[in-house]
């Protein structure tokens, strides 16, 4: 036996072959099934291989001595992990001597530890870029020297026990052939960071017996044919017909489409019933004519001008690549119906969104085995590796209260984001790198081979369906002009593009392909040419009097709902029955039989029962309890989510009951009626932009529970300022999409510091216009009863920012009596002075203030006994209560105006508010014109860190809210 033959079992390799058989003899799913075959089939006990791994007693240390005097070796065990045979893994191995089957072991464990390194590192050798621009040196663990293999060896057959399909022996030429087409030709596969054996397993049956290569029918080629050229087709005709023009072409990665269209056509045979899509600008056009079966006339109206919407609709309407759209497709007598997401430019912000839609649906559906609902999101490389949203999305995808069964990502990987090469952009090798947090397996693919895009599309889609999980599609390709199609890419990639302008486009690259394998004649290339330039050609004629006489909204489950009425008709019935409000709070304040209870729970919940008994003294928390209550046991769904939201971030909460001794958990609103709805209640992940972004999307496809979203403190919220102002505030707007998720933000000035003090109401105000949504600062448990049922007990939806309490939880003035909630009770815009005054006519100043500051104002007036200075409190900040309040203020005639706030001048409410406050005086007929300012000078920071300081300011502005000049 030659000594590089032997070399492999000896030195560095011996401490990976001993802790391998270790971990077998614990547990043989451990290893690789590879290595489960290696090991059973030589049968040696555990004493006998690490005697062997460490040596004889008189080696040098890290030495091992293979042939030292031992026992015979046992014979070879059947194995039923093995293919191709009876089970009779060992009968290769019959009549052998000894230094035989020790030749033939090693020979085994060089070649599994060479397929094992294609596994790993195949991909790195792998034709994946089209442009040839990178190439890849060559991989020292996937050369066959590297584990002792010579010339001479390559015709030999080793045993390899099935693996890769060859039967139980197979030549090293075999073995290669196999592992380079199946791993280095133009897919790479990344999978073995996946701690599941199940699911690497999976992948390797499915690539390996069939070199990950799909023999494709004549018709179904020309079907991928079929695609390109429409694909191609549109962006060149666009460009031609409209120079110029943004569009974001697809040019370049036209495989896509073909790609999708495989998505769809695999999944719907496999159950899916509906996909929700989200995507970038760049292919969208494509995506939306190709495969949501938009009209070419339509798309041809929007270039010359003419809006998507009706001209009877309201809002700002949006630019033609970030629309959405909607349709229901039949593939093969299965049909699926497919949302697409309108989403602004800010790349990867619209999938949490996807998540939150796909989830609503499986909701809505039943499909608690994710099965029906599919989530496909595109992305570019450069934002896939750059953006924090998809970290954030990805950490979703196994969680309880997020779960969708798996998203299938597809990366259209155009080596370039606008003007910046992958090596400045990222760290990792691939863009995908990030998908491995979740252990996604990771298909690379070259995009000028549209059959083997198609080809990894089918094995995605059938990954997610089987498991469940993610799984990434990394389509090479590049793009053809530069980041628009007015840009001029040479500025700062002249050798990239060069090559761009020499390359094939995608289309005459396969069409050359099957015309030299005969498929197609040039000929017929040119007939689907021809004929797709006539449809065109027809369309762009009949876009000149094109219009859409039916807008994309309040279809499906919206189906019903109406535009938002004037305002004054909008608290919609709030009131409960006092019977309801009591059964419901009586079940608020049981826990079952047997449960171990923490006693300062028990002690709160027998607090909430007397207050639910005596009718006095409803806390904040239990309002809002009694709110959720009423709605599920009037069959309204409601799902909350945030950090620490069963228990609140202020421990006012505690909707998750947790048993002391075994931390079973029990949610008193999941028991408050006998056909009630469900409540979810759920602890979200430490980040806001990707949990609210799917809260989000979760009530725009769900309109009738209620959503919301809590901030741990409502200063955090900025973290998540992207899905506020480019969806929250301006998705209906944009894109004609309702929404009624409820935004909780704990806000209030009470020494806490810069960062736990101020939600940004200012922020909220200034995105405040064409009735986009609502903005609220209630002060009674009563107040924010009716504001939470009210988003469903109407005929509309708007989102609703709710700037919640901190000290007021347990404030003894911030309560409410059981009968603000019950009959002829609602929503009160506007709270009027509740102690009692003088003449109206005699006070001499009002107070208009909004939140926390009311409490330290009232409080000192009672301290004062001051009685002719009034406080009015606004709860409804926006829309804004113009004519309530005229009609409040007319009370006082000779009164001044003042407007007291907590936050510094410059935030807060007081920018936004002024002229409306002087607007509703101007109809009031009083002596007052204008508001005057009291608060917090103008600061660069929401608040004071010194508590002292603290307290000096908010007394400072107290006394001159009370002061009278």
């Amino acid at each position: 036996m030659r000594a590089e033959q032997t070399s492999f079992l000896f030195g560095a390799n011996a401490p990976f072959i001993e802790e391998l058989y270790a971990r077998y003899q614990g547990d043989p799913d451990a290893v690789d099934r590879d290595w489960q075959t290696f090991f059973a089939a030589l049968a040696e006990e555990k004493a006998d291989v690490l005697a062997e791994t460490r040596g004889a007693s008189w080696a040098p240390n890290g030495a091992r001595v293979i042939g030292a005097a031992d026992a015979d070796v046992p014979r070879p065990a059947a194995n039923r992990n093995v293919k191709g045979g009876n089970g009779a893994a060992a009968m290769p191995l019959a009549g052998k001597t000894e230094a035989e089957i020790r030749a033939a072991a090693q020979d085994t464990a060089r070649a599994l530890m060479l397929i094992r390194a294609y596994r790993i590192r195949g991909h790195l050798e792998a034709d994946l870029d089209p442009l040839g621009l990178v190439r890849q040196a060559p991989h020292r663990e996937l050369d066959p020297v590297t584990y002792g293999f010579g010339e001479g060896d390559w015709d030999r057959p080793v045993l390899i026990f099935g693996s890769l399909a060859l039967g139980e022996a197979a030549t090293l030429r075999q073995i290669m052939d196999r592992l380079r087409k199946t791993y280095c030709g133009r897919i790479g596969v990344e999978f073995m960071h996946i701690s599941d054996p199940d699911q690497k397993a999976w992948i390797q049956e499915r690539i390996e017996h069939i070199e990950n290569h799909t023999e494709f029918t004549v018709e179904g080629r020309k079907m991928i044919l079929q695609r390109v050229v429409e694909a191609e087709g549109l962006e060149r005709y666009l460009g031609v017909k409209f120079v110029g023009t943004k569009r974001f072409g697809l040019d370049g990665g036209e495989s896509l489409i073909a790609g999708i269209e495989q998505i769809l056509k695999r999944g719907g045979q496999l159950g899916v019933r509906d996909v929700v899509i989200g995507m970038p600008h760049r292919g969208r056009l494509n995506t939306l004519v190709h495969v949501m079966h938009k009209s070419y006339t339509a798309l041809f109206s929007e270039f010359q001008g003419r809006s998507s919407q009706p001209e009877e609709m309201r809002g700002s309407g949006d630019v033609k690549y970030h629309l959405g759209a909607s349709a229901d497709r039949e593939f093969d007598g299965n049909v699926i119906h497919l949302s697409l997401a309108p989403n602004p430019s800010h790349l990867e912000a619209v999938n949490p969104v996807v998540l939150g839609k796909a989830r609503a649906k499986e909701d809505q559906r039943g499909d608690t085995d994710r099965s029906q609902v599919l989530a496909i999101l595109m992305h570019g490389d450069a934002a896939f590796a750059g953006q924090g949203l998809v970290a954030e999305s990805l950490d979703l995808s196994d969680l309880g209260g997020y779960r969708i069964g798996g998203t299938i990502h597809f990366v259209v990987n155009n080596q370039i984001g606008f003007t910046t090469l992958p090596t400045y952009s990222r760290s990792g090798p691939y863009c995908t790198e990030v998908a491995k947090i979740v252990q996604a397996p990771i298909l690379h693919v070259n995009g000028d081979d549209p059959e083997a895009v198609v080809h990894v599309s089918r094995i995605a889609t059938e990954f997610r369906q089987h498991f469940k999980r993610d799984v990434v599609i990394d389509m090479f390709c590049y793009r053809r002009h530069g980041h628009n199609e007015a840009d001029e890419p040479m500025f700062t990639q002249p050798l990239m593009y060069k090559e761009i302008g020499g390359h094939k486009t995608v289309k005459e690259v396969y069409a050359g392909r099957l015309e030299a394998e005969g498929v197609v004649s040039a000929a017929e290339v040119a007939a689907m040419d021809a004929a797709l330039r006539e449809k065109l050609d027809k369309a762009l004629e009949a876009a000149t009097n094109y219009k859409p006489n039916k807008a994309d909204w309040l279809e499906g489950k919206w189906a019903g709902f109406t535009v938002a009425p004037g305002e004054e008709d909008r608290k919609g019935v709030t009131a409960v029955d006092l019977e309801q409000l009591m059964a419901v709070g009586r079940a608020l304040s049981e826990a079952p039989k047997n449960f171990d209870l923490n006693r300062k729970i028990a002690r709160q919940l027998q607090e909430k029962r007397k207050t639910i008994d005596t009718g006095e003294n409803i806390d904040w928390a239990t309002g809002e309890a009694l709110a959720w209550g009423t709605l599920l046991a009037e069959g309204t769904p409601v799902r909350l989510s945030g950090q620490d939201s069963g228990r609140g971030t202020f421990s006012q909460r505690h909707s998750v009951l947790v048993d002391q001794t075994t931390e079973a958990k029990y949610i008193p609103l999941n028991h408050v009626a006998s056909e009630q709805a469900h409540i979810e209640i759920i602890d979200s992940p430490l980040n806001e932009a990707g949990v609210l972004g799917f809260e989000y999307g979760y009530s725009s496809a769900e309109p009738n529970a209620l959503v919301l979203w809590e901030a741990q403190f409502g200063d955090f919220a900025n973290g998540a300022q992207v899905i506020i102002d480019q969806f929250i505030c301006s998705g209906e707007s944009k894109w004609l999409r309702m929404n009624g998720l409820v935004m909780l933000l704990p806000h209030g000035y009470e020494g806490q510091g810069p960062e736990h003090s101020s939600a940004r109401l200012e922020r909220y105000l200034q995105l405040s216009a064409e009735d986009n949504w609502q903005v609220i600062n209630p002060t009674t448990p009563a107040n924010y009863f009716h504001a939470l049922r009210r988003q469903m007990r109407r005929s509309f939806r708007k989102p609703l920012i709710v700037m919640t309490p901190k000290s007021l939880l347990r404030h003894k003035e911030c309560v409410s009596t059981l009968a603000d909630f019950g009959p002829g009770s609602s929503f009160r815009r506007i709270l009027a002075e509740t102690d009692q005054l003088a003449d109206p006519a005699s006070v001499r100043r009002v107070v208009l203030c909004s939140g926390k500051v009311y409490f330290d104002l009232v409080a000192e007036r009672r301290k004062r006994k001051i009685d002719d200075i009034a406080i009015l409190r606004i709860e409804q900040l926006y829309p804004f209560p113009f004519s309530r309040l005229g009609l409040r203020l007319a009370h006082y005639p000779n009164a001044e105006v003042v407007w007291c706030q907590e936050e510094p001048e410059n935030m807060g409410a007081w920018h936004f508010i002024d002229r409306r406050i002087e607007r509703a005086l101007s109809g009031a007929n009083v002596k007052a014109k204008r508001p005057v300012y009291i608060g917090r000078p103008e600061a660069a920071s929401p608040a004071t860190g010194s508590a002292r300081t603290h307290l000096k300011e908010q007394a400072d502005l107290v006394d001159r809210a009370l002061t009278l000049s």
